[in-house]
């Protein structure tokens, strides 16, 4: 369990004042020292996140931080980092003192509200004293639990209160390519190895789509794009791959050897429809079409690594894309949660499939990007975009490639 990936667990975020014990609970809840504990206020200073399994809630990612009243001086820094956290998370936790609710928790229940995150308020240091009646009608949440981090009075009820206010939907693992496959048709997985590929195993994105049609009872073929013709060879006329699934940068000669009769996407655009919203990103792909030399692209990533000579990112998509507008175009790179303040100065926001994210977490970058008037999309579409084979990639998905391209395009 301790192996489910980020994108797969539930985001728990910890918040409150500081002293209110966010740093006791999460090591109560977890029963390590996984933060520090201290009577100094501040003492954490960045979030910290705990993977582990919360019956009954399953694998989550617990994450524990800055104080919502720092007022050191880099106190501004670390309240901005802890409220960046709420881009991210499915569920909060909202830890205060009795009698002594704020303008601060104000403040923060009402940003949870306004962004339908489930929120479970929690009293600590029941030890000491409770809140009053009059103070739980003032704040007037449905979801209050009163505990005591030192004694352990109340953890074990949490888990299970947390539960209570989660939707069903979040539960719920929708499909990454199962649903896409004739029932008893074979799927061929296309991995080009370069010098950009880890060594000794396959990327994340690869992995979980191999998973997924393995727990659907399916089977899978996976090859290099180089043995593809061969592998196509083991096929005959009455019995033909269901689908052909490629890495984005293999996307012009894999579609070049496939024939037209047989189904063809990329593992990013599996990714766009299950991360985010695959038609807003097709959109977003397609909007491409009005680059023009010397536009400003933004290309974002949600991990960090160390680029080699053909990635991806900033090797063969600016080279695309600056192939098909006819000219030089100005890119800019992000890594990790933050994007540039002045959105407003790009015309595209190009992104990867952010296989380590969860869903709520690429929705919120859709959301700040479209709230800016900006395009998004990821490397799957705007690679096949830019090669002029979007139409194709899409048809796997019939909805979105009926809305982007009209019901007679198939």
């Amino acid at each position: 369990m301790q192996s489910t990936p980020k994108s797969y667990r539930l985001h728990i975020g910890i918040f409150g004042r500081r002293n209110v014990g966010k740093s006791s609970l999460l090591n109560a809840l977890t029963r390590q020292e996984t933060s520090i504990v201290s009577c100094i206020p501040g003492t954490t200073t960045d979030p910290v996140e705990k993977a582990m399994e919360l019956l009954p809630l399953g694998p989550v990612l617990l994450i524990d931080t800055a104080g919502l009243d720092d007022h050191d001086p880099l106190g501004p820094q670390r309240v901005s980092s802890t409220l960046r956290t709420l881009n991210k998370i499915d569920a909060a936790i909202l830890l205060c003192l009795p009698e002594e609710w704020t303008s601060y928790e104000t403040n923060l229940l009402s940003s949870l509200k306004e962004r339908k995150i489930p929120t479970l308020i929690i009293f600590n240091k029941s030890d000491l004293a409770y809140p009053s009646e009059s103070l739980l009608t003032q704040i007037g949440h449905p979801y209050i639990l009163t505990i005591s981090a030192k004694t352990g009075e109340g953890i074990s009820n949490l888990p299970q209160k947390l539960f209570e206010i989660l939707p069903e939907s979040l539960f719920e693992h929708p499909s990454l390519v199962a649903d896409l496959i004739p029932p008893g048709k074979i799927t061929i997985l296309v991995v080009p190895i370069d010098s950009a590929a880890p060594k000794g195993r396959l990327i994340l994105p690869q992995v979980q789509t191999l998973r997924d049609i393995l727990d659907a009872g399916l089977t899978a073929l996976v090859c290099r794009e180089t043995e593809l013709s061969r592998t196509l060879r083991l096929f005959n006329d009455n019995e033909k791959p269901g689908l052909i699934i490629t890495d984005s940068q293999a996307f012009k000669i894999v579609n070049a050897l496939t024939p037209q009769d047989i189904p063809l996407t990329s593992f990013s655009i599996l990714f766009a429809r299950l991360q985010g919203d695959l038609v807003q990103m097709a959109h977003g792909a397609i909007a491409l079409a009005k680059l023009q030399p010397g536009d400003r692209v933004l290309i974002a990533e949600a991990c960090t690594h160390h680029p080699s000579h053909e990635d991806i990112g900033t090797v063969k998509i600016p080279k695309i894309l600056q192939q098909r507008v006819g000219g030089t175009l100005e890119f800019h790179w992000s890594h990790g949660c933050n994007l540039p303040q002045n959105l407003s100065s790009f015309k595209a926001v190009i992104h990867c499939g952010a296989c380590v994210w969860n869903r709520r977490a690429m929705l919120n970058r859709i959301y700040q990007c479209t709230k800016a008037g900006i395009p998004i999309t990821n490397y799957g579409l705007a690679i096949s975009f830019s090669l002029g084979i979007l139409e194709r990639a899409l048809r796997p998905f019939p909805e979105a490639h009926k809305i982007c391209f009209g019901q007679h395009s198939a």
